[in-house]
């Protein structure tokens, strides 16, 4: 098994490798407009904003829960910057104004949950970024230089080979991965980075460190950092240059963190000796905590000095003067940057998931022994089953349960499979990946573990159970169960696409198993089944082809005795042309079935067409659903 030290860097996709050319962030009259959902008319969630960042500052974007920290984050980033928002404003680099195209080549974002693989380690974290990112004119040795100095920078050095961390296996702490998901975007060298929430469920201490570490990292290399974060320490807050404070969508201050306290104090706000200032800034103008219209009234007012105030004028100079100032960079615009080779990504994503597949016990281990288990279970309840015609019914039993039970039990996927897609999501807003790469190298890595599966439980299952003793008839068998689990986790991969929360999706998945169970045709006869179950479900229902593959597989070759009564005649429970002679063929169970024996190939077709189509599905839902 390679290890991602032996990995080709030297041929990989990305944003590209500029240093140095961002001297400025700016924007003005950045506004964010939804519609209420009450009276569906215009509701401004954000208004007024501006503000200014140089290259090696950070920037900390304050205020209480819904004053719009984040909605503004992803304004400035080009993000959607809430469900249906029309955004407006200019956000400009180096004086100019800077597109979705330009920001996603010379910015990397940071989102508030961790997006890392649990079950690969630092080091792989970083090369696998790497591998995303850097274009095909970084070479191997550089590109690994970097990771490793990147490892280094944030402190991480004794933690190069430690797994990120799973549910069964523990890895690092909340602070290390926090600098982590910093670190793996900083590998490109972006010149902006954008942080949602970086210390989010870190303590003081955690938090401290996690932000110094940026701040280190910032001003070595000449970042814009722009971070939304929620009542930080003192020591924590002290670390920012600048503050931009919000409270229900405008600004109620930007400028150097120094200089809040005696601005504030100027205006009547007077910060207590020996307070946090963050915690008192946040109090003075939490509307949230408003009982008789007081603190909406000071927040108002503290909204309305900061319109009126020098400082705001000052800031708007200053944004001016980088508009007119002629740059001492190229043009944004005009940058030349490099493409990368468009297989690259797919092998990278390849690589990583095959890696966690073999790693993550939550991703297939569990599911091999589970599936291991159900075989010795289905063995052994029917057990070495007789051609008389009582054990007819336990046998088309063993073979739906076989069929079926496999196909329900695929919801165990779900939660791999939600990791995973958390992780596409950020790299995708960041623009290294594409919803084709990532379900392709999901839908690879998958086939040799479902088949893996499916040798296991039928060779433990099929001969316990007494089917078929045919070694053609063993291996059509396992060709069914592989088509039967492929659009079971097929299925859950469109379901968890749609509904990508645990329990919905679980829910949704387990759901439509229990549909295609009831539909199939064995719970209700297809002559028996309602015209609206049969015609809408039925003949969408992979189960249903699955269960008459195996039935033919089972019952198209193979006799069975009749009961012998007292008198010497032979009492037979499925009418046939030997009946006289005290047998029942295997073609005349499947005709009480209304099952035919030569749409074999049809129904193998028609399982891949659904495993395509919820494939396809799936795609098209990560193609036009962006969340």
């Amino acid at each position: 098994m390679s290890t991602t030290d032996d990995i080709e860097l030297n041929a990989v996709p990305t944003a590209h490798l500029v240093n140095d050319v961002v001297d400025n962030f700016a924007w003005r009259d950045v506004r964010v407009v939804v519609k209420d959902r009450q009276t569906h008319a215009p509701l401004s969630i954000l208004a007024d904003t501006m503000g200014i960042v140089h290259a090696g500052e950070m920037l900390a974007l304050m205020g209480p829960s819904g004053s719009g920290k984040t909605t503004l984050l992803n304004a400035l980033a080009h993000r959607p910057a809430a469900a249906g928002a029309t955004t407006t404003g200019l956000v400009m680099a180096n004086g100019e104004q800077a597109s979705a195209s330009i920001l996603r080549d010379v910015s990397a974002y940071v989102e508030q949950e961790d997006a890392l693989i649990g079950s690969i380690t630092v080091r792989e974290t970083m090369i696998f970024a790497a591998r995303l990112a850097l274009p095909s004119s970084v070479s191997r040795k550089e590109a690994l230089r970097r990771v490793d100095d990147l490892i280094a920078s944030f402190g991480l050095q004794a933690q190069a080979h430690t797994i990120v961390g799973t549910p069964i296996k523990k890895g690092l702490s909340g602070g290390q991965k926090k600098r982590l998901g910093v670190a793996s975007r900083l590998v490109t060298s972006p010149n902006i980075l954008f942080l949602d929430e970086p210390t989010s469920g870190l303590d003081s201490a955690l938090s401290g460190e996690v932000i110094r570490y940026i701040k280190e990292i910032a001003r070595r290399n000449h970042l814009v950092v722009i971070a939304s974060i929620h009542q930080p320490s003192t020591t924590t807050f002290r670390l920012f240059d600048k503050l931009a404070l919000l409270s229900g969508g405008r600004m109620c201050y930007f400028g150097s963190v120094e200089a809040a306290p005696a601005y504030f104090d100027r205006i009547g706000y007077p910060m207590e000796p020996a307070t946090n200032p963050a915690e008192h800034l946040l109090d003075l103008i939490n509307i949230d905590l408003d009982r008789d219209g007081e603190v909406r009234t000071r927040t108002q007012n503290v909204i309305d000095m900061w319109a009126a105030s020098p400082e705001r004028k000052q800031l708007d100079a200053s944004i001016d003067t980088a508009i007119h100032t002629p740059a001492s960079r190229p043009s944004l615009s005009k940058l030349q940057l490099p493409h990368p080779p468009i297989w690259s990504g797919p092998l990278t994503l390849l690589h990583r998931a095959w890696i966690k597949s073999y790693r993550d016990v939550v991703a297939y281990a569990i599911r091999v022994v589970m599936y291991l288990g159900l075989g010795i279970l289905m063995g052994t309840v029917f057990l070495r089953l007789s051609t008389d015609q009582d054990a007819i019914q336990p046998r088309i039993n063993a073979i739906f349960f076989g069929g079926a039970f496999m196909s329900f039990m695929a919801v165990a996927y779900v939660p791999a499979f939600l990791e995973d897609l958390h992780t596409f999501r950020s790299e995708r807003a960041n623009g290294l990946v594409g919803p084709l790469a990532f379900l392709g190298a999901n839908f690879v890595i998958g086939l040799p573990f479902l088949f893996l599966i499916s040798v296991v439980f039928s060779t433990v299952a099929y001969w316990l159970s007494n089917f078929r003793p045919d070694g053609a008839a063993f291996l059509k068998w396992i060709l069914w169960l592989f088509l039967d689990l492929l659009a079971a986790e097929s299925l859950v991969v469109l379901v968890a696409s749609i509904f990508p929360v645990f329990v919905v999706a679980l829910a949704v998945a387990a759901f439509a198993n229990g549909l295609w169970m009831a539909v199939g045709g064995f719970l209700v006869p297809m002559p028996l089944l309602n015209v609206f179950w049969k015609y809408v479900f039925h003949y969408i229902d992979y189960q249903a082809y699955v269960f008459q593959g195996m039935m033919v597989n089972e019952f198209g070759s193979r006799n069975f005795r009749c009961d012998t009564s007292s008198d010497g005649s032979y009492q037979c429970m499925y009418p046939g042309a030997l009946n006289a002679e005290g047998t029942i063929e295997g073609t005349d169970v499947l005709k009480a079935f209304n099952i035919q024996t030569d749409l074999v190939g049809e129904w193998i077709g028609i399982a891949i067409g659904i495993i395509a189509g919820y494939r396809l599905l799936a795609y098209l839902v990560l193609r036009f659903l962006r969340r």
